[in-house]
This record gives C-alpha cells, sequence and structure tokens, in this order.
C-alpha cells in the first residue's frame, strides 16, 4: 500500500525532480518506510511505500523488470500473487523479490492487460514502457484504490491523492460546480470521473488510462493533446455477473466469504478488524474467530454514551468473552472541533455528514498497533443494506405485475420496522427522472435559485442511481456510480494514518455470485441480508444476526452542532462574506433552518455539516490555496 506521483510532459522539456519531490512529500502518509523515483527524459515518477508484504528493501518502487524495458508504481495489493507467481514460473518467470509488486509486472508482461482479470485485489498501478514510450494505467475493479489526474497541452500528471495536482495548476483552480450541486442535493460525489475541482479528474474504477508520451505516435492527429490520452473501460461487472451462476444455499456464501477473508489476512505485518457491531463488520469478526481461531485479533470501534446516536456498544460488547484486544475511541464535538481543519484538508473534497470522522478516528485508535484492518464495506451494496432498497424491491415486484407479493413484502416491512421509509422511497422510484430530480431540489429550499436551475438537469444521479427499474439493477448501478465514494473516504481515512483498509466484502469472486443471486435472497418478508444471517446461524451473536436497526459509523452529529462552540463556529460561517457571496446557499435561509435545529423542532445536523464543510473546502482549495 503506497504512494504514487507522476509526470509525463509533452512539450519537449524533461521533468525536474522538484515538482515529484513536492507531491511526494504531501502524500508522504501513505507510505512513510520507504520512497523512490525515476527520471528518463519526459517521464518523472514518484513513490512512498508503506511496507506490507514483503518489508524488505526488495520492495522499493519504482520497479524495473529484468530487461528494465518496464518501470512499475503499484499501489495496492494482489491477494493471489502466491497462486499468480507459480503460474507465472511455469511460463519462464524468474523472481528476484517476494512482492505482489513484482507478480503484478511479470504478469503485465507475459499476460498483456487481461491480466487483471486474473487478480484478487485492489490496485491504482502505472507501467511505463521505456521502448514505446507510453505509459499504462488501471485501476481495480470497484475503485478501491485511487488515481487522480490532470491533462493540459503541456504535460498529463497523476497522484493518489488530488492536493499534489493542484500545485502543478498554473492557475487558480475551480470548483465543479456540478460536483457541488449533486453533493448538496442528493449527499452524493464521486459517481462519475469528475471531482470538486474542474481540471482534475479521475480514472474510473475497472478502467485503462494510456499516455502516449512520443509525438510520433500522435502527430497525424490534428488535436494533439486529445490523442495523447486514451481510456477505456477493462471489467464490465453486468455483463460478469450475466454470465455467472448465483450463490446456491448459505453454505455456499459462508465458504465463499471465508476464503474471502482468508485471501485478505495475507500480511506481513498485523492485521485488525473495523468492529461498528453491525452485520458486515461483526461477520467478519465472527468468522476469524470461528474458521481461523484468531483470537489475538485486535478490534477498533468508536463508541458513545447510552443512548445517544451512533452507539453500538451493546452489540460491539458481544464480542468481549471471545477478543482480547478490543480498543475503544469516543468523537466528540470538541474532538471534531479540535480536528476540524486537518480533517478537511486529509479529504480534499466535501462529503456529507460526519460519519466518516468516526472511522477517521477508530483509523487514528488504530495506528501504532496494526497496519493492516478489515471492514464490512460493499456489504449493503450487494446485499441490500441500505432501507431504501426495499423501495427498488417494491418497484421490481410491481414491475414484474406480482401485486400478491408487493402487498405481503409491504406488511411484513411495516410490521417489522414501523416506518414508512421504505414506501416513500418505492413512490419515489416510481416519478420520472426529472420529478425526482425536483422533489430533492426542494426538499433543500435553502439552495439559490440560479444555482439550481444551472445544474439541475444536468445531474447524472437520479437516472443512474435511482432510476433502476428491478432490485437487481440497483445492485449493479451502486456499484457502478454508488459505491465508490465510502471506498475514497475509507482510503483518506486509513492511509492519512498510513494504514492499508481491506474491503473482503469486495472480493469479486464472492461480488460476481452474489449480485447473481436471486433478489430475495437478499431482501425477503421484510429483513435485509437474508442469506448472509441465514449463513451465520450459529456463528453470529443473536443479537446482532436479528438486528434490524443499521448504523454503521453513525455520530451524534445532531448533540454536537448545538453545544455553544459549535453554535459560535456555525454561525460565523453563515454569515461570513464569503458565504453569502458563493450564491450557492441562500444564508438567511439556513440560519432560520439552524435555529429550528437548535431549538430541537427538527434534526438537519448532516445539511448544517454540508453547509459548513463545503465553507471551510472553498477557504482551503479554492480562495487560498496553501497546502505545504
Amino acid at each position: 500500500m503506497c504512494g504514487i506521483c507522476g509526470i509525463i510532459r509533452f512539450d519537449g522539456q524533461i521533468v525536474q525532480e522538484t515538482p515529484i519531490r513536492k507531491m511526494m512529500q504531501l502524500v508522504k502518509h501513505r507510505g512513510p518506510d520507504d520512497d523512490g523515483v525515476f527520471f528518463e527524459e519526459n517521464v518523472g515518477f514518484g513513490f512512498v511505500r508503506l511496507s506490507v508484504i514483503d518489508l524488505s528493501s526488495a520492495g522499493h518502487q519504482p520497479k524495473f523488470s529484468q530487461d528494465e524495458r518496464y518501470v512499475i508504481l503499484f499501489n495496492g495489493e494482489i491477494y493471489n500473487y502466491l497462486e499468480l507467481r507459480e503460474e507465472l514460473k511455469q511460463e519462464g518467470v524468474v523472481f528476484s523479490t517476494q512482492t505482489d509488486t513484482e507478480v503484478f509486472l511479470n504478469a503485465y508482461i507475459v499476460w498483456g492487460e487481461n491480466c487483471m482479470h486474473r487478480f484478487n485485489g485492489m490496485w491504482a498501478v502505472v507501467i511505463y514502457d521505456r521502448q514505446e514510450k507510453s505509459v499504462f494505467a488501471a485501476r481495480d475493479r470497484f475503485g478501491i484504490k485511487p488515481f487522480y489526474y490532470i491533462h493540459t497541452d503541456n504535460f498529463f500528471s497523476f497522484c493518489s491523492e488530488i492536493p499534489p495536482l493542484l500545485n502543478l495548476i498554473d492557475k487558480k483552480p475551480k470548483p465543479n460546480n456540478q460536483s457541488i450541486f449533486d453533493f448538496l442535493v442528493f449527499n452524493r460525489t464521486d459517481q462519475i470521473e469528475d471531482t470538486f475541482f474542474e481540471d482534475v479528474k479521475k480514472l474510473q474504477h475497472g478502467h485503462v488510462l494510456k499516455v502516449f508520451g512520443n509525438l510520433d505516435h500522435v502527430k497525424k492527429n490534428n488535436h494533439i493533446s486529445e490523442s495523447r490520452i486514451s481510456i477505456k473501460k477493462w471489467y464490465d461487472l453486468r455483463a460478469k455477473v450475466s454470465q455467472t451462476q448465483g450463490i446456491k444455499n448459505p453454505k455456499e456464501f459462508k465458504e465463499l466469504l471465508s476464503s474471502a477473508i482468508d485471501l485478505h489476512l495475507r500480511s506481513d505485518v498485523p492485521v485488525g478488524v473495523c468492529l461498528s457491531g453491525g452485520l458486515d463488520s461483526s461477520s467478519i469478526v465472527s468468522i476469524l474467530l470461528e474458521d481461523f481461531n484468531k483470537k489475538e485479533i485486535n478490534t477498533f470501534s468508536a463508541v458513545y454514551k447510552k443512548g445517544q446516536i451512533g452507539d453500538e456498544t451493546e452489540f460491539i460488547d458481544e464480542y468481549k468473552p471471545y477478543v482480547k484486544n478490543m480498543f475503544f475511541v469516543t468523537p466528540t464535538a470538541d474532538s471534531l472541533e479540535k480536528d476540524l481543519l486537518t480533517f478537511i484538508k486529509t479529504h480534499s473534497e466535501p462529503f456529507p455528514g460526519t460519519s466518516p470522522y468516526a472511522q477517521y478516528k477508530v483509523m487514528e485508535l488504530a495506528k501504532g498497533k496494526v497496519v493492516v484492518t478489515l471492514d464490512g464495506q460493499g456489504a449493503d451494496e450487494s446485499l441490500g443494506g441500505y432501507h431504501y432498497f426495499f423501495g427498488f424491491y417494491f418497484k421490481d415486484l410491481l414491475g414484474s405485475g406480482n401485486i400478491i407479493k408487493l402487498s405481503n413484502e409491504i406488511a411484513c416491512y411495516l410490521k417489522e420496522h414501523h416506518s414508512f421509509f421504505g414506501v416513500k422511497s418505492f413512490l419515489y422510484f416510481l416519478l420520472p427522472k426529472r420529478l425526482r430530480t425536483k422533489v430533492r431540489v426542494g426538499e433543500k429550499n435553502y439552495l439559490h435559485s440560479n444555482f439550481v436551475n444551472q445544474h439541475q438537469d444536468s445531474n447524472s444521479i437520479s437516472g443512474n442511481i435511482y432510476g433502476s427499474k428491478t432490485l437487481k439493477d440497483a445492485f449493479l448501478d451502486h456499484f457502478e456510480y454508488k459505491l465508490e465514494h465510502l471506498l475514497k473516504w475509507e482510503d483518506r481515512n486509513s492511509m492519512s494514518f498510513s494504514i492499508e483498509a481491506r474491503v473482503p466484502f469486495l472480493d469479486y469472486r464472492f461480488v460476481e455470485k452474489l449480485l447473481a443471486t436471486q433478489s430475495e435472497q437478499k431482501i425477503k418478508k421484510g429483513v435485509t441480508k437474508f442469506i448472509l444471517r441465514e449463513a451465520m446461524k450459529g456463528i453470529l451473536p443473536e443479537k446482532i444476526r436479528l438486528r434490524k436497526d443499521k448504523i454503521g459509523f453513525g455520530t451524534p452529529e445532531d448533540e454536537w452542532f448545538r453545544t455553544p462552540s459549535w453554535q459560535k463556529i456555525i454561525i460565523e460561517i453563515l454569515n461570513s462574506e464569503s458565504f453569502k457571496n458563493r450564491k450557492l446557499i441562500d444564508h438567511q435561509k439556513a440560519i432560520k433552518q439552524y435555529q429550528k435545529h437548535l431549538s430541537c423542532d427538527i434534526n438537519i445536523a448532516s445539511e448544517i455539516w454540508k453547509w459548513i464543510h463545503l465553507e471551510l473546502w472553498f477557504r482551503m482549495f479554492i480562495d487560498e490555496v496553501n497546502l505545504n
């Protein structure tokens, strides 16, 4: 697990060492154990290493192929590298290290780009062909590891994080207002290649990018800047799922999940688990205890006072008789205030709600105790963990004409959850695309009308995420357009403390088979994650296995934003000239809403967080860029 960066120039100039070193310095938290550079004419690479597999100096990067034709920068892990290593040996490959990086490079040389279909892991990789003067870059199937870039007439530059790239722009960074609109209205980010910065893009998950640094390759094309890069999709989840047989029964589910966890344990450094107390992370801990006898495993949890939103102590405590090393942290209003600017700088892009802060504090807690963590990210998207998935399920049943089953499922939902949220979601998903946007905009009555008019018709969310016709389509659309922002937040939180976060529920073998599994194995009689609950009988504590609520790494942010110190911060921001002049949010309407929150008439903590986070992001990254 590492940080990578580089510059490829198109203007005939050589790449200087100073800007590469500066980029490396800004991502040093991603790799405190080693670093390396490579320079050759118009190409310059930088690398910082977090040692996880083969801790020796043999893991140094950039790494050369045996004939020195290829140079690789690799951020991630290939969990099945041992098996692939043996296959490559049969092809005559001789290895000089025990690293998965060397396996990746030789697999690329022997099998070409198709090698990635053999990999089980997470990666953002760059391989430079010194003979062809071309760069190959790729991301893993689901976007677990990041890859950002800027592309101008004079150069192409990439990095594991955004801030180092901003220093290369010869003008003031511009905000991407469509991304801001999507964030404020839909609470969504990262659904397409755009970032919050107009000049910075991200390579989409499951995509390959090629850069041609040799001008002879592109002189035929008048649009030289455009022809220097090409991007294509290498992994098509929908196609894979359509060719895959679903999971037959709970026993097969359990075996697949156990196999995924087993692979994700491969490490030469200590491994721990981020334990929230929910079904997913608890299932990981239970399998570690049941199948691998990992009683010495370290767990890390965020807890609060009894009765506070986000507190899952009663569920986490189910493991106290079995797990020897359990660690706890309690995020507070004061700690968030203290960490605020560092936390915003760490993420470099706004996000809705303070749940990522709880995870941030959990990773801070884990630092120095483990180098690798496992958690349950991805299970909600494949098992229907969010309650609005009931809306997709009801829509699916209506579309198939199964009215009797629809009526029964709605009745079961109401009986189990005593909530109309799933039914409201159902009605919302039945609306035409344009009306779905208008409904969400109407809920955010604090937005300036001009801002809304400019961006409401160009959003991709109301169609791509909320327009799914069936429950199966909804799962696929969530992997395509929704999952990645959660993975991004986890990457920033973990890597800021030099920790590698692993997500066994995103083992591609498991995902493909699970998404091919019938919908009623995921939602049934008002219960989500049905097959997981069945598979974990006798393994998961019943108190957790049968719970119906969902919290995750939640926080009591509603209480936090009523404290005197936070009132001062929020009022100052809402009344500031910079906030008013952005013409995004009507400050008077925002203040009125905040006053209602203070009097406990409403709970709009997530909206309040978006207002203050967005304004502080503007001040830090747009108004005055000072990232050193």
